[in-house]
């Protein structure tokens, strides 16, 4: 029999909420913890619940969480005697893993000649097709008839390095420009080409083999809701599969683990035609970050049979338990879905989903988040903040659960998709099992724009509860005549300005500028209104000028704008700011150079993502103050674009020599 020792203290080369799941395990279990951070975070959760934590020097990934031998070094330094990866940084690094092996350290995963073999995805197509398995073709030389195209990253996954492309003409620059992200990304630029299915589906299955000949293929998912080629919604089983398609999906990917003698917990991701027809992407040789669906509908703790299985140990039978219910996970991203899932920072004032939410079971509620209130969303790594996950006897009570679950959540702070993730749960689309990979670009205008409803009366309560905060017993004798009107004014989300107006009266506060709408009662953060014959309720949180305005159905965010307010700073109209802190990866014109509306002329990093800054109008670029690895804060001057228009006038008024 295969054994290997216990494992007595578990180093996780990762952060954030994969980290606290590992530990959550690891507790469990009686393995003491250790936890390795860069500076940014010192204080993260993840530190704070671990035994041991060790400094990994810097901020950038490629500084810290990638550097794979000051890892080993902590794990030793920490008394670790195994190492789990979680997921990205170094979790499909063949070399990281072998090199905690070669220092007598346990690896909680696959075998590196697994990993490698599955490392580039063109190598491993190959291997697939050798197995039998169906795969996508890679094309060499695309003509006019391949279109679409997607343009993939060879070594790596997450949606870098990725692009649509649409036209030939566009290929070459898609082509460049995914190298030039790929190599900074993964440290390999060799990308390829193979056909887009706007219309596929993006369907998985969860694989966990031991070292005894035993793979399970733990049940499917379906990923096919994403932005930016990156999972946000998953769900467990698969909806609207044949039993035949099922069924041939998971002998499919059981071949492609047995075919490269995989151990551990892994995916193999398939694309999903229409006519049930099937094709391997790829297979990911560690835990995913949707694994909690498959928990949830089998009852099974993954992460506990990785470190079974790392132990020597055999799967507990010869099949998988059946899935039973179904489970929906929604990623909670700082991001700014109504400005291209923009990434947001700044401090996460408040993070709290109502109800018990630690395990499955009451509310059929759980949440695994990386950051707790209070902490400080940074540019430095990936925007997610929380996963939070719904069980349900069935699919259509799952996500009923979910979006209400969402759309009651206490999130304060930068913007998030929380909105959108409500709206997507509840789309009639959704809802039927009309799913393919392009569904939130499809309906973007219903999911992503802001939804201006709730604003008056959001308005509303957010002056009367800063009115109730203000006020002071009137002092005795004095006579209560009536006063003169109060005005509030708030920038709404979608960046209309609306105004309240209220009166002190003998009988309490009163709304002027809401006729029909009643008072029942205001306190600095709660305040009930009735309309209509309708009583609600709203919670209040303000921080600086953001005003957080919370009720049953939805949340609303303001800004309270000052009564006076500052003169406006002028900018020039060509000039580009940077809509968020991150580093620039590259320039892509040059200062003098004739640009048109909406060619690149440099790219940002954020948040383990690329953003093009464009010129807003046909022109010259007249300056750019950006160079390759230069920080910049949000706001700060990136380039100016002096427009056509503006050459012409220039030309037209200077006086000849």
């Amino acid at each position: 029999m295969i054994t290997n020792p216990l494992i007595g203290n578990l180093l996780v080369a990762n952060r954030g909420e994969i980290a606290r799941r590992v530990f959550r395990t690891c507790r469990e279990l009686g393995i003491a913890t250790t936890a390795v951070h860069s500076d940014p975070d010192a204080g993260a959760p993840h530190v704070r619940e671990a035994d041991t934590a060790v400094r990994l020097p810097g901020a950038a990934p490629a500084d810290t969480y990638l550097r794979g031998d000051l890892i080993v070094a902590a794990a030793l330094a920490a008394g670790a005697d195994a190492v789990h990866p979680g997921y990205g940084f170094l979790a499909e690094n063949a070399e990281f893993a072998q090199a905690v092996l070669d220092a007598g350290l346990t690896w909680v995963g696959p075998p590196p000649a697994a990993i490698a073999a599955m490392g580039s995805k063109t190598a491993a197509k190959a291997l697939m097709a050798e197995a039998g398995v169906p795969v996508l073709t890679a094309l060499a030389d695309p003509v006019e008839a391949d279109l679409p195209l997607l343009v993939k990253a060879a070594a790596g996954g997450g949606g870098r390095g990725m692009r649509v492309v649409r036209r030939l003409a566009d290929l070459p620059g898609e082509l460049e420009a995914a190298r030039a992200e790929a190599a900074s990304a993964f440290g390999d630029a060799e990308v390829f080409c193979e056909r887009y299915l706007p219309d596929g589906r993006h369907v998985e299955v969860q694989l966990m083999a031991d070292a005894h000949g035993t793979v399970w293929a733990v049940g499917d998912r379906d990923c096919s809701l994403q932005r930016r080629h990156q999972k946000v919604v998953e769900e467990a089983p698969a909806p609207g599969l044949a039993p035949a398609v099922r069924a041939a999906l998971h002998t499919a990917a059981v071949d492609a683990a047995r075919a490269i003698g995989y151990r551990g917990a892994g995916t193999a991701e398939f694309l999903l035609g229409g006519d049930g027809r099937f094709w391997f992407l790829e297979m990911n040789t560690r835990l995913q970050v949707e694994h909690p669906v498959t928990e949830a509908v089998t009852g099974l703790d993954l992460v506990a049979l990785q470190l079974a299985v790392a132990e020597g140990e055999p799967l507990p039978g010869p099949v998988p338990p059946p899935t039973t219910g179904h489970a929906i996970e929604a990623r909670l991203y700082a991001e700014d879905p109504a400005h291209g899932w923009r990434p947001s920072t700044g401090t996460l004032h408040r993070l709290e989903l109502t109800g018990p939410h630690e395990e499955f079971g009451g509310a059929g509620l759980r949440l695994d988040a990386g950051f707790r209130s209070g902490d400080e969303i940074t540019p430095h790594y990936d925007p997610m903040l929380a996963k939070v996950i719904a069980w349900a006897p069935t699919r259509a009570a799952a996500a009923r659960r979910l979006a209400d679950a969402l759309a009651r959540a206490r999130v304060h702070g930068p913007a998030t998709n929380r909105d959108t993730l409500v709206r997507a749960l509840r789309h009639p689309a959704f809802l039927d099992g009309r799913l393919h990979t392009g569904f939130l670009a499809e309906h973007a205008a219903e999911l992503t724009g802001p939804d201006e409803s709730g604003v008056p009366r959001a308005a509303l309560a957010a002056a009367l509860a800063d009115a109730a905060a203000r006020r002071t017993p009137l002092p005795s004798g004095w006579r209560n005549l009536p006063s003169q009107p109060q005005v509030k004014r708030y920038r709404a989300p979608g960046g209309g300005e609306v105004e309240v107006r209220y009166r002190h009266t003998r009988d309490g506060l009163r709304a002027e500028s809401h006729p029909g709408v009643e008072l029942l009662s205001a306190e600095p953060e709660f305040v009930v209104l009735r309309a209509n014959g309708l009583r609600r309720g709203y919670h209040l949180a303000r921080h600086g000028d953001q005003v957080y305005v919370d009720t049953a159905t939805g949340s609303v965010t303001l800004t309270a704008l000052p009564r006076h307010p500052e003169p406006a700073v002028r900018t020039d109209p060509g000039a580009l700011l940077a809509p968020m802190p991150g580093t620039v990866v590259r320039t892509t014109a040059a200062v003098g150079e004739t640009v048109t509306a909406g060619q690149s002329l440099l790219v940002l990093e954020a948040m383990k993502m690329e953003h093009r800054i464009t010129a807003p109008a046909d022109g010259v670029l007249v300056e750019l103050r950006a160079e390759p690895g230069r920080q910049v804060e949000l706001g700060a001057l990136l380039a100016v674009v002096k427009t056509t228009s503006e050459t012409s006038e220039t030309s037209e008024t200077e006086e000849p020599a």
